[in-house]
């Protein structure tokens, strides 16, 4: 026998199923979210894995086609690599149940969500988020939870929990916070320039309704939970710190970490790393941990010299921002470029333009979003970081950062209606040392600006780090922390936005949770800084957007045609548009609505290829002047195109004023003539005249 739990939800009823499926899994829950089904599971190996010194967690998110009744696309009838929502969903749900697990153990643990079923109204990623939370609550796996998950949307200045299909899609803000019992242990959010008041407001309302979950959860714990099993402690003892502080003191230890040239700071701790294993040659048991006991080491360091000298690594104020640097138009040839600095990192952006047609295909669960125009892709070379690493393609990380950058952007994007153009930035990380994601956000900003896109306003982003102490009043918020701060802190707090108010946020931590006062303040610092960085940098590097596209980018010219003659313009089998795009080198793309766009580099071949389709598309009438082609002479007459499937005839007696034999005399296949069109004749051809035609 299974046992079954609800709650109402937002408008909806959430069920879990225990004990009903996956019984070898450490923790199972099979749960329904209105008509959303997903089986969510937590696995851990008996034994630590040996030789390392991280929790070695793997959350994965598989989306299953059959839940919205599709068929896999493609040759290979099954589901194939993860897509880019499924690695951004197992991100988001990774980053609330990481911090709960014990940091000393080392085995194995799975979380597994498989999508099942999908109802539209009821999101299937929140659904994963509250299942992994379940399954591994009630499972034997050491773990400080439950945790919960709230989306929230924001419609006429309302928040709307959960929100459905519908309200998603006219939603000025897609929050996700994840809380426990005390406090908010993440936050991921989308929004149209959202002002930090409101962003705040909807974050502990959505905390609130997590408490309702989190109550939920417990009694399902409390009826089904399992012990929670003993494990070995892989901590580092405390008599080798001892040790090591005997060989290197304390005081040098702050000598080698206070650097702001990072190379300079890795040789020191590579200095001190040969003295201590020499020193510990004999002692192979210390010599195992010793790499993370020197980590350790460096980590207590730098947050004592953060949190009780105020003093951080490379020496600046702990509101101050790294030294900034920021230009336009490095890259030649290219439709936008743009260089953002910042300290060590350093990000390249460069911007695309095409025709809308190469907006991306989207074969997702989400049957709502079949496509997206605007693509924002980040790539972390390895000797961006002074490192030696063949490339293998995107991974996790740079698929997240690049979502991140683009969620911040597509706010103050021109509609396609303003800017009939398909977008890609591609941000290549040239150097880094914390922060690449919020540096590609100022320098895309700058990019699409340069390369002439409309966007409403300038976005900057900015990361807040933080350093804690034993009590939730001892704290200390960081401004713009590089990656030494991001390492050892407690939280890497990246906030994007405008002068009006923000547009992405992404908040990871390391810790328990967040209480109120320390949000409140890292957005707070965020702005401050974004203001800046908008104000001080990038607004002297490029103040606008160009009032054109650059030269080697597409141009493209709309034009508005009645929906019931794209077939007379595409033609039997594509003949006719085939036969446009052949002779004027252009790219078409023709909507349901009868939105004609054309793109090409060639301003009069745009223009020759608009005449062609006005003139197929036009209702002829008595009078009207054309320009064709003879394709063909007969004996009673000459046809001629005038445009690409469209040709009427001209009669013999109407080639000439003076009488004429035969067409010949006067025609050739090939001539180019002007005709004036006399209407229809009895078999509904379009007739010509070229004797009366009016001459100008």
């Amino acid at each position: 026998m299974f046992k079954q739990f609800e709650m109402e939800l937002a408008g909806r009823t959430l069920r879990a199923d225990i004990g009903r499926v996956a019984a070898q899994a450490n923790g199972a829950v099979l749960l329904h979210y209105g008509d959303t089904v997903v089986l969510s599971t937590a696995t851990a190996s008996e034994k630590p894995r040996e030789g390392i010194d991280f929790f070695p967690l793997s959350v994965e998110y598989e989306e299953k086609m059959y839940a919205v009744g599709k068929i896999p696309g493609g040759f290979n009838k099954r589901e194939g690599k993860a897509s880019e929502n499924a690695i951004l969903t197992s991100r988001v749900i990774d980053r609330p149940m990481r911090p709960l697990f014990p940091k000393d153990y080392r085995n194995d643990v799975t979380l597994n969500n498989m999508v099942m079923s999908v109802d539209p109204d009821c999101s299937p990623e929140l659904t994963a988020m509250l299942g992994s939370a379940i399954a591994t609550a009630i499972s034997d796996i050491p773990f400080d939870g439950p945790t919960s998950t709230t989306q929230v949307g924001l419609i006429d200045g309302e928040f709307v929990f959960n929100p459905n299909a519908a309200q998603r899609a006219v939603s000025d803000m897609q929050l996700t916070v994840a809380s426990t019992r005390e406090k908010v242990i993440m936050i991921e959010a989308g929004a149209n320039e959202v002002p930090e008041a409101k962003m705040i407001e909807a974050i502990f309302a959505a905390h609130e309704v997590n408490q309702e979950v989190i109550k939920f959860i417990d009694t399902i714990v409390a009826d089904c939970g399992k012990e929670k099993h003993a494990y070995t402690s892989c901590a580092v003892p405390e008599e080798l710190f001892a040790a090591m502080k005997e060989i290197v003191t304390p005081e040098e230890m702050e000598v080698a970490v206070f650097t702001d040239e990072k190379q300079v700071r890795e040789e020191n701790i590579r200095v001190i790393t040969a003295k201590l294993e020499e020193a510990f040659a004999d002692n192979e048991e210390w010599l195992a941990v010793l790499g993370e006991a020197i980590y350790q080491y460096e980590k207590k360091t730098v947050r004592k010299m953060i949190l009780v000298d105020h003093k951080r690594p490379d020496g600046r104020a702990i509101d101050q921002i790294r030294p900034l640097a920021a230009e336009t138009d490095i890259i030649p040839r290219v439709h936008g470029s743009a260089m953002f600095t910042r300290g060590q990192t350093q990000i390249c952006t460069v911007t695309t333009l095409g025709p809308l047609s190469e907006a991306q295909k989207l074969d997702g669960l989400d049957e709502a979003e079949v496509s997206k125009r605007y693509m924002h892709h980040y790539n972390f070379p390895a000797y961006s970081v002074g490192e030696t690493k063949p490339s293998r393609g995107p991974g996790r990380r740079e698929i997240g950062h690049g979502a991140l950058a683009e969620r911040a952007l597509v706010p103050v994007l021109p509609t396609e209606e303003e800017f009939p153009y398909a977008i890609r930035t591609v941000s290549e990380t040239f150097e880094s040392n914390g922060s690449t994601s919020q540096a590609s956000v100022c320098a895309s900003s700058m990019s699409l600006m340069a390369a002439g896109v409309p966007i409403k306003s300038a976005v900057a982003g900015i990361s807040a780090g933080l350093v804690t102490g034993d009590t939730d009043d001892e704290y200390l918020v960081l401004t713009d922390i590089q990656g030494l701060e991001d390492f050892f802190g407690d939280m890497d707090f990246k906030v994007a936005g405008t002068h009006k108010g923000i547009t992405a946020i992404q908040m990871d931590i390391k810790i328990h949770g967040l209480t109120r006062a320390i949000i409140e303040e890292a957005i707070a610092c965020t702005k401050k800084a974004r203001t800046y960085i908008l104000d001080e940098v990038m607004s002297k590097a490029i103040a606008e957007p160009r009032p054109e596209v650059g030269q080697y980018a597409p141009k493209i010219q709309s034009m508005q045609i009645d929906p019931a003659k794209i077939g007379d313009v595409v033609g039997q089998r594509g003949k006719t548009i085939n036969a446009i795009i052949e002779q004027t080198g252009v790219k078409i793309d023709i909507t349901d609505d009868g939105a004609v766009s054309i793109c090409g580099t060639d301003a009069q071949k745009m223009e020759e290829a608009m005449k062609m389709i006005a003139t197929i598309v036009t209702d002829f009438e008595a009078g009207m002047v054309f320009e064709g082609k003879v394709i063909s002479i007969k004996e009673f007459g000459a046809f001629i195109e005038f445009a690409p499937g469209k040709e009427g005839m001209v009669h013999i007696s109407k080639i000439s004023k003076e009488r004429i034999k035969q067409v010949e005399d006067v025609l050739t296949l090939g001539d180019k003539v002007k005709v004036v069109c006399l209407g229809k004749d009895k078999m509904g051809r379009i007739s010509f005249s070229m004797k009366d035609v009016v001459e100008e």
